[in-house]
């Protein structure tokens, strides 16, 4: 079970107590992406590098049975393929509506914890991924019902142009 940073921070936040771990489902999204990006050759038989790289730590993953690994465990090729892929997501589920900042232990509008708010600049990839994963298996932040709209990446709402309804 993913253990949220959240229970390891201090105000100081000197180092955390758990390890940033990347979770398979984000090995296979990164899979993926590289596989749009850079198909396998023309005849089929060989895999782009990043696939090659992403795709031997999702077998050994598998095979182990294992649903994360350590993000330190990864050979430099198939961490440079994941930050690759991790550099196209968004970068905080911030929706703009903190309260945290009224005093909440717990953020309603994106589901970080008053900690994960305040020292979020300073979390690697594969700990602001382990807060992604566990805010978006929780799913009671606003970000996915009441302010759904606000969390869209990319979508267009029908009837608002620019940013303003007309």
């Amino acid at each position: 079970m993913i253990q949220p940073p959240s229970s390891a921070i201090a105000l100081s936040r000197p180092s955390l107590v758990f390890m940033a771990a990347i979770h398979i489902t984000d090995i296979e999204a990164a899979i993926n992406h590289w596989r749009h990006r850079a198909p396998a050759s023309p005849d089929g038989l060989s895999l782009a590098p990043e696939v090659q790289a992403l795709g031997e730590v999702y077998a050994l993953m598998v095979y182990g049975r294992a649903t994360e690994i350590d993000d330190s465990s990864l050979t430099p090729a198939a961490m440079a393929a994941w930050q690759a892929w991790y550099d196209t997501t968004p970068d905080t589920p911030c929706i703009a509506i903190c309260s945290t900042s009224q005093g909440d232990d717990l953020c309603k509008g994106c589901g970080r914890t008053f900690d994960e708010v305040q020292f979020w600049p300073s979390f690697t990839p594969a700990e602001k991924r382990m807060v992604w994963r566990r805010i978006t298996l929780e799913h009671s932040a606003w970000r996915f019902n009441r302010y759904a709209e606000r969390a869209a990446e990319g979508v267009t709402i029908p009837g608002v142009a620019n940013g303003t309804l007309g």
